[in-house]
This record gives C-alpha cells, sequence and structure tokens, in this order.
C-alpha cells in the first residue's frame, strides 16, 4: 500500500513525498480513509506510530475541497495538552499543507496573546490550542466557530491526566454540534471511553497495537541504587558510556533543576524543561538538544509529553512515575521509527511500589543490573507479577465417626501417635531442600555494559 492508494489530492502526496515517505504506517493506513469518509474515529495509538499524519493528511484533504474561511472563524479544531506538542502537530500541518491555499496557526499559553490575537483574525482552516489559552481567546472573542466542521482530541489520556476535563467540556458546549470528532489516546481506559461518549458518535475504533504494551524495539532495564546516589550513578553512567543524547524523566520541576546544576558542575551540558520554565526557554532547550549542543535534556512528564526527537538512543528514568501508563510513555521516547534504544531505571528501595505497578502493567519484570561502586545500602526488594493475596487456609472439616474431630492416629490431647518417631522425607533426585533458589540479579563492573568499552 502507498499514499496514493488513500485517496489523497496530488499536493498533499507531493508534500508527503518531499519529506521521503511513499509507505503509510499501520495507524495511517486504517485512519485516514475511515477520516475521509467523514466518520468520527477512535484510535488507539502511542507516540512514534505516526498518528499526527493520521489525522493531519485527511484534514488538510478535506478542508482543501471546502469553502474559504470567514474572518476570526476556525474549520478544524485540534487540541493537545502541551505546548510542545501544540507546536509539532502545526509544524506537521504546515509541511504536508506546503501546497495547499489553507492557513494554519498555533495558540498555546506562556507567550503574549495578542499577536495570536492578530493572526485569528483572518480566519483559520487549521487551528492548534492548547485549552487553557484556547478559552482565554474565545472569552475575548478572537475566535469563533459556528464554520467549525472538525474537531481533534489529541492524546487524550495525557488531558486527563492533567486535569483539562472540565476545559474540554467548556470548549465542547461551544462547538457546533454537527461535526466530525477524531480521539487519539494511548490507551482506552475507563476515563477516556465516558469523555468519548459526550464527543464521539458511532465511532469506528482503530488500535494498531494492545494497550499499555512498550515497545520490542527499547531495551529495558533498572539499577537497584540509593536514593541518595542516584546523581553520582547517572553521572557516571553518562561519562563512562560516553551517552551523546540523553532524555532524562524527574517526577518534580525542583528535582529537574537540581540535577541538571549537578550535571552542569560536572561538566555535562544539560538543560531542564518543566511547567516553570518560558516557552522559550523550552523551546531554545528542545533545540540545542536535537542538534546536540547539550548532552542532556531533563524533564517533567507534562513537559516532555509530544516531544518529538529523530533516533534518540537513551532514555533514563531518575525517578519512576506514579502513574504506571507514564513509564510506557517514557521509553516511548527511544526505539521509534524501527531505531533500538537504551530505557534505564535509577530505583531506590522507596520506589518499589511504583515497580510493582510498573511490571503488572507491562506484565513483565525489569532486569536487574547492579552497579559495582553503587550497591545499594537499602536493598531493594524483589518483585512478582502475581499480586493475588494470598488466601487464609480454612480449617479442615472434622472427619465422621471420630469423636469431636479427632484424627485417626491421634490421641484426646490432639498430639500424634507415635510422635517420637521422625517422619521420614521423601528426597528424590534435586530434592535437596537447601537447593538455592534462583538469583535474577546481574552486577554490572567494568565488562558489562554500564561500563566504559575498551
Amino acid at each position: 500500500m502507498n499514499f496514493s492508494s488513500l485517496g489523497l489530492s496530488d499536493p498533499i502526496l507531493k508534500a508527503i513525498a518531499k519529506q521521503g515517505y511513499d509507505t503509510p504506517t499501520p495507524i495511517q493506513a486504517q485512519a485516514i480513509p475511515v477520516v475521509l469518509e467523514g466518520q468520527d474515529l477512535m484510535a488507539a495509538a502511542q507516540t512514534g506510530t505516526g498518528k499526527t499524519a493520521a489525522f493531519t493528511l485527511p484534514i488538510l484533504e478535506i478542508l482543501s475541497n471546502g469553502p474559504q474561511v470567514s474572518t476570526n472563524q476556525v474549520r478544524a479544531l485540534v487540541l493537545t495538552p502541551t505546548r510542545e506538542l501544540a507546536a509539532q502537530v502545526n509544524a506537521s500541518v504546515e509541511t504536508y499543507g506546503e501546497y495547499l491555499p489553507l492557513r494554519s496557526a498555533v495558540v498555546f499559553g506562556g507567550v503574549k496573546i495578542n499577536p495570536q490575537m492578530m493572526k485569528l483574525r483572518r480566519g483559520t482552516d487549521v487551528l492548534v490550542a492548547t485549552p487553557g489559552r484556547l478559552l482565554d481567546l474565545y472569552q475575548q472573542n478572537a475566535v469563533k466557530f459556528s464554520e467549525l466542521s472538525l474537531l481533534v482530541l489529541d492524546e487524550a489520556d495525557r488531558m486527563l491526566d492533567m486535569g483539562f476535563i472540565h476545559d474540554i467540556r467548556k470548549i465542547l458546549s461551544f462547538l457546533p454540534r454537527k461535526r466530525q470528532n477524531l480521539l487519539f489516546s494511548a490507551t482506552f481506559s475507563n476515563d477516556i471511553r465516558t469523555l468519548a461518549k459526550s464527543m464521539v458518535h458511532n465511532p469506528v475504533e482503530v488500535s494498531v497495537s494492545p494497550p499499555n504494551t512498550t515497545v520490542n524495539l527499547v531495551k529495558q532495564s533498572l539499577i537497584p541504587v540509593d536514593k541518595s546516589r542516584k546523581s553520582a550513578l547517572l553521572t557516571h553512567l553518562i561519562v563512562e558510556n560516553n551517552w551523546s543524547q540523553v532524555l532524562v524523566f524527574s517526577r518534580t520541576k525542583h528535582g529537574a533543576d537540581r540535577l541538571t546544576r549537578h550535571l552542569a558542575g560536572h561538566r555535562i551540558k544539560a538543560a531542564a524543561i518543566h511547567g516553570n520554565k518560558s516557552q522559550g526557554a523550552r523551546t531554545k532547550a528542545l533545540a540545542e538538544f536535537k542538534q546536540n549542543k547539550i548532552q542532556v535534556l531533563v524533564a517533567t512528564d507534562i513537559a516532555a509529553r509530544g516531544l518529538d526527537i529523530d533516533q534518540l538512543p537513551h532514555v533514563v528514568n531518575f525517578d519512576l512515575p506514579n502513574v504506571p501508563e507514564d513509564y510506557v510513555h517514557r521509553i516511548g521516547r527511544t526505539g521509534r521509527a524501527g531505531a533500538t534504544g537504551e530505557a534505564v531505571s535509577l530505583v531506590c528501595a522507596d520506589e518499589f511500589k511504583q515497580l510493582a505497578d510498573i511490571e503488572f502493567l507491562i506484565k513483565q519484570l525489569l532486569p536487574r543490573e547492579y552497579a559495582d561502586d553503587f550497591m545499594p545500602v537499602h536493598e531493594l526488594p524483589e518483585s512478582s507479577l502475581d499480586r493475588r493475596p494470598s488466601k487464609p487456609k480454612k480449617p479442615k472439616a472434622p472427619r465422621p465417626g471420630h469423636k469431636d474431630g479427632q484424627r485417626s492416629g491421634e490421641n484426646a490431647q490432639g498430639h500424634r501417635a507415635n510422635a517420637a518417631k521422625p517422619r521420614a522425607q521423601n528426597r528424590g533426585p534435586g530434592g535437596n531442600s537447601n537447593k538455592p533458589q534462583h538469583d535474577r540479579r546481574k552486577t554490572i563492573g567494568n565488562a558489562r555494559s554500564f561500563s566504559r568499552k575498551a
């Protein structure tokens, strides 16, 4: 199958060819025909599957055959959870719409609102927006939706995680009821399906991968380490293995800043992106990371959502996420577009619950590798995928014919007759009770993967 067989027009096919693409990804092959037919869509697709083009291409095709947009009006609206993702989606619209007479715009918070208002005044065919800034613009009458025919909710699961549900409902309330709706999410949780009931109508469901699965091309492992030594271990891994490009996830904004200062103190070029950083600082940090001007990008989950980084070789979970699904999103930053990648988690004993939740979600135990100079004082407990609660043993019912439940061979006091005689144990081949248990742990020293290569 190629793009020309999906019903796209020559200007769009020309733009696709200019980018060097000729074969659609699975999500594109399934979603594009559905959208072109005018049906509502619910698509389960994780980052790195080509999902942005899966809705961008058919939307451009539909809009190219429609009327010209009026002043302050919007014909297609794409809602995204973060500024970075909004910018990425708008770039996709501009790329594939290069040979079409359509106007697009992107609006998000953290920058001045007046230039955005000025751009919207002419009318916009495709508007990409974050919920908060869109509400601000709507309340100032800078954007109108009476001509809107298409709505896309991108990364709906992250929208809910970030608390945008009330903003989304407000936005839905002032959009035309007669419209085509496209909902994209990494998973179809119960909350997503509840949201979908108020948004989509008789949707076609498309899923390109099982929910909550990790990328097969990503090598996953964890290193047990005390919390106080995580920064030193990360520095050791970067220096000893000469990692040139590493995306590190921190649970908190202050933790990201603190780690960035630590790395800088060891002459490792690093920058942090999180909600307290200005949009200009975040954009600059991401650009320098992509250009290999900085070695390490330290990010919180919210700021990293939607980051589009080609050929990212290493992802490090400096802190495990509280929400296990975020682990899947994090490691999905690497191992994209057929490339291999490595995801390493630095786990302390306090994070055992988060680890157990992650392993239960992905249905596999993460291989443990120990760093010789960073053996933990506080041992990380062994985990298991079997989380069934242990059932209390029920007392045996008394056998009929025995007084007061007295068992055969017992006296009235409940003691076994011949109790002094030790019972012979049946030890067949391999029946040694002192047989050591299998140890899943591996130690990494100078010859292992986390040390300097010869």
